[in-house]
């Protein structure tokens, strides 16, 4: 009797993720060059207001690293508050606004490490993670609207003040507390929880 032929030998997980890898930083390099080359045409200046688009592609770089394998939760979090911090330079250069930084801080941490989970969990289908992500990301929003009406509104950080009621702050303060207790509160979906055990046939 003819013995069946064996079965193929799986290819390695270490090889997929370093391909995967390889083709990544490929395509960023092809996206680098082709935006280098649509600014000498059309003749920006990169080292001008731009160049906080460096550390936004660095950040970027990591992200799509960490989106390539599992595992990369790290990298996909730390480069998205990289990526954050270079976005809110922009800003800055741009508008010449960098007291800002007195309360767009919440974007980088929580917010951009909110992002980086969300966008991680997500991509590999972990509930329980894309919705921390997600819920650390709607906390920055609203730590960075208190500040915003606090510093720029009741201080006048960059200028007169506003013509704010009394009751403005406080009330942003209760709304982001309120978010702040009822995801404390809130218990997690069954669908996360590990799958009990089955016991052992008797």
């Amino acid at each position: 009797m003819t013995e069946p032929p064996p079965a193929p030998a799986a290819r390695p997980t270490g090889e997929r993720r370093g391909g995967s890898g390889t083709a990544v930083l490929g395509a960023i390099l092809i996206a680098v060059g082709i935006l280098f080359f649509i600014g000498q045409q059309v003749d920006l200046d990169w080292g001008g207001e731009l160049w906080p688009f460096y550390i936004v592609g660095a950040g970027a770089v990591l992200v799509a690293f960490g989106l390539s394998q599992r595992g990369g939760s790290g990298l996909t979090v730390a480069g998205s508050i990289v990526a954050m911090v270079g976005l809110i330079l922009f800003y800055q250069e741009w508008a010449d606004h960098y007291e800002s930084w007195a309360y767009a801080w919440p974007l980088t941490a929580p917010g951009g490490s909110g992002l980086g989970m969300l966008l991680h969990g997500t991509r590999f289908g972990d509930g329980k993670m894309a919705r921390d992500g997600l819920w650390q990301f709607v906390v920055a929003l609203g730590i960075l609207a208190v500040g915003f009406v606090f510093f720029e509104g009741i201080i006048g950080l960059s200028g007169d003040r506003w013509n704010l009621p009394a009751w403005a702050g406080p009330a942003l303060l209760i709304g982001v507390g309120v978010l702040v207790l009822l995801r404390a509160v809130m218990p997690g979906r069954r669908g996360d929880a590990a799958p009990a055990e089955e016991p052992p046939p008797g």
